[in-house]
């Protein structure tokens, strides 16, 4: 199949698929829109404020917005071209919340499904369970109409198998000549992919949705499970203050509740911006007592970027380290701005 003709498949795919458990649109309200994303979610912002303006349910408009990188072959962290588990095997994790009703539900390692944001909408809907995962999230994803699609692409492939092939010089993998190493293959390779797509979205009705969306991080142990899929950890919202959501190395957010901490410290009056700076300080305190976690400087080691709006429109960007980007749309236009990071280092 020619590129275009599976391009466009895909995107047929996506478009039924993205239907299944999506509300009908209602009169739009009079309230600004925002909506925010992680630094890769450019698209997403703007696909998530065209739809609440459309009438849209936020979640149903921030699902519509990742599902755009879930279906990009060329975004190695999330969905169709997510880089595979050590096996080979690309295993995907999502979670979503609702503002109006407080619900929230997730998937994880979840393989052979493009879309595993819209599948845990259909858990949170259809379902008296807030997780399913692995074989089960599957049969439960296919009973309610979801396609089964080979997420791993021949460049993720070709990154997995040098991977493998270098991994250790003492097996019997054997790699090509370096010179006939593509590119694309040294840029995935360095640094370790951690991938993730978050959105938050408020609607002109003055509602909140929110998704985390991810391929995971690359070559992990199969069945591994980061913070993307757990409510409170990967992203948390309530309706009455904000919506936080994360991306970065999920093991430091799943020992510290981070999104939920965010959220709570908004509760209690702090700008999203001090919110976040202040879980990141309680993340580099707590991780780093551990060995495991810590660098030979004694700080965290690994890095976690948070994306935080509030009931009232205000929003932020904040990390541990340098490098994290967030995208937002405050209703009139698009843009990426970098994360505020607590350390220059």
């Amino acid at each position: 199949m020619s590129r275009r003709r599976f391009l466009a498949s895909t995107a047929a795919a996506s478009m039924s698929t993205l239907a299944i458990g999506a509300a009908p649109p209602k009169p739009a309200g009079h309230h600004r829109p925002m909506a925010i994303s992680s630094g890769n979610g450019l698209r997403a912002v703007e696909k998530a404020i065209e739809l609440v303006r459309k009438g849209h349910d936020p979640l149903d408009a921030a699902i519509e917005g990742v599902a755009i990188v879930e279906a990009d072959p060329k975004d190695h962290s999330v969905g169709l071209g997510g880089l595979p588990n050590e096996d080979g095997v690309v295993e995907l994790d999502a979670a979503v919340m609702h503002g109006p009703t407080h619900g929230g539900g997730s998937v994880a390692s979840i393989r052979n499904i493009m879309h595993p944001a819209a599948v845990a909408r259909v858990v949170m809907q259809r379902s008296r369970h807030c997780l399913l995962v692995g074989p089960g999230a599957l049969r439960f994803a296919r009973a309610h109409g979801f396609p089964e699609v080979n997420l791993l692409t021949d460049e993720a492939r070709q990154i997995w198998l040098h991977w493998k092939e270098t991994r250790d010089p003492k097996d019997d993998w054997l790699p090509p000549p370096e010179e006939n190493v593509a590119a694309f293959i040294r840029e995935a390779l360095e640094p370790r992919v951690t991938g993730t797509i978050h959105c938050s979205v408020l609607d002109t009705h003055g509602d909140l949705g929110c998704t985390t969306t991810t391929s995971g991080l690359s070559w992990k142990i199969p069945g591994r499970v980061g913070d993307s899929p757990i409510l409170g950890a990967g992203l948390f919202l309530d309706n009455e203050v904000g919506s936080a959501g994360s991306t970065g190395v999920g093991e430091l957010n799943l020992l510290n509740l981070s999104s939920a901490l965010i959220v709570e410290q908004m509760r209690r009056g702090l700008h999203p911006k001090d919110a976040i700076m202040d879980v990141c300080k309680t993340i580099a305190t707590r991780c780093a007592r551990d060995p495991r976690r810590r660098r030979k400087d004694g700080r965290v080691a690994g890095n976690v970027s948070f994306y935080a709006l509030s009931k009232d429109g205000k929003f932020a960007g904040g990390s541990i380290y340098p490098g994290g980007r967030m995208a937002v749309h405050d209703g009139d236009h698009a843009r990426v701005i970098p994360c505020d990071p607590l350390f220059d280092r």
